[in-house]
């Protein structure tokens, strides 16, 4: 089953970014990019205004690049994945409120194997878990 574009559904747009962005990454690094995703709806802004916005916004999580190979898989994933299965659960709670923040506020993050973005030059670190460096950038880049 391919999924229509784009995705209302807050669980279902939020469990296949975490899981696109995260599944290698574990439960923790699957919740902190979920985190992510919850920190920016609660300050809506240029990375979207709810949920689902914030998560398909332009240029904002690579997963959902269409030239990311991981676009074709998350939008074809299913609940036979068991990665999948957790990133729902997971989704489910951030919509209901009751997801823990991993990532004391971040609304950024990046592979800390590659180059750091120019957004995180000596900016408003949080923590690392796994192979993500979290930030709290802020909808102004002033950290709030």
């Amino acid at each position: 089953m391919t999924i229509t574009l784009p995705i209302t559904d807050s669980v279902q747009a939020a469990s296949r970014t975490a899981w696109g962005e995260a599944r290698g990454e574990g439960t923790r690094g699957m919740q902190a990019v979920l985190n992510v995703i919850g920190n920016r709806a609660k300050h809506p802004g240029w990375w979207g205004h709810d949920i689902a916005g914030v998560c398909q916004a332009h240029a904002q999580f690579s997963c959902w690049d269409a030239s990311d190979p991981n676009r074709e898989k998350l939008l074809t994933v299913s609940d036979s994945d068991m990665q999948f299965r957790e990133a729902q659960g997971l989704a489910a709670c951030l919509v209901n409120g009751r997801l823990s923040d991993l990532t004391g506020g971040a609304d950024h993050y990046y592979d800390w194997r590659g180059q750091r973005p120019y957004w995180a030059q000596g900016r408003f670190y949080k923590c690392t878990i796994g192979h993500h460096a979290f930030y709290r950038v802020g909808l102004r880049g002033d950290g709030m």
